[in-house]
């Protein structure tokens, strides 16, 4: 049997930006992304802390220590520039590999730097 779970978060990041009309995606800095350990172009599901929507997307990178946290294309609608929000990636597992596995969490700061490194038991 193969479960899905949480691989990666970053928590409560800030959107710095929305733009409507750039290709979907979400611009997340490199910094993050390194610590996060979440893929260029991987799947995520994003959670907006201040109004609830919930959507999937990609990553791209955005500059290293830049602080972005950027939202693209349709679900620009989903997000207020300094919303916090949540970035999940996933992973498929067999029961077994799941019940040791351990996520890695990021907590950034208000300026999206790296504020907190945690793995979560």
């Amino acid at each position: 049997m193969q479960i899905n779970i949480m691989r990666s978060k970053i928590h409560r990041a800030i959107v710095t930006q929305a733009d409507l009309n750039y290709e979907g995606s979400i611009s997340i800095d490199q910094s993050l992304i390194d610590a996060s350990g979440i893929l260029h172009y991987e799947k995520v599901d994003v959670l907006n802390i201040n109004n609830g929507e919930r959507f999937s997307t990609y990553v791209i990178p955005a500059l290293k220590n830049s602080g972005e946290i950027k939202v693209n294309g349709a679900a620009a609608r989903k997000v207020h520039v300094g919303d916090p929000v949540i970035i999940i990636a996933y992973a498929s597992m067999s029961y077994e590999e799941a019940k040791n596995f351990i996520p890695k969490v990021i907590i950034p700061n208000k300026n999206n730097s790296i504020s907190i490194k945690i793995k979560v038991n």
